[in-house]
């Protein structure tokens, strides 16, 4: 059974809670749409979804331009933390924001995530 939107921003609020130190988390599709997400209020969800899209395409061609296989994954590093851009599927991308440099990165793309992520881009 796929997913449906309630299903992942139950999914993505449940990250939240589990990893004190993620404090913004979406699912946008490659095309720059909202899909789900748990971001602070005040935080423009289509804005966020169009900008990680671009990051998304960026990499990806990047990662074509000098023959480093398939994009999986973008880290850019601020100095209150992190962004992480990860490819869930063709059609999907998830965007996580960290509020330190300490985060355990581990904890967030390797722990036992959902199966449903895989099903992100067909809701």
């Amino acid at each position: 059974m796929e997913p449906t939107t309630d299903d992942l921003d139950d999914i993505l609020k449940e990250l939240l809670a589990s990893i004190p130190e993620v404090k913004a988390v979406a699912i946008v599709s490659s095309g720059g749409l909202p899909i789900a997400s748990a971001l602070p209020q005040g935080i423009d969800e289509t804005r966020i979804a169009a900008m990680t899209a671009s990051l998304h395409s960026l990499a990806k061609h990047a990662v074509i331009a000098l023959k480093k296989g398939e994009y999986d994954q973008l880290t850019i590093k601020g100095s209150s933390g992190y962004l992480l851009v990860h490819r869930v599927n063709s059609n999907a991308v998830l965007i996580v924001s960290t509020t330190t440099e300490d985060v355990k990165l581990r904890r967030i793309f390797f722990d036992p995530y959902p199966q449903n992520y895989s099903d992100a881009g067909e809701v």
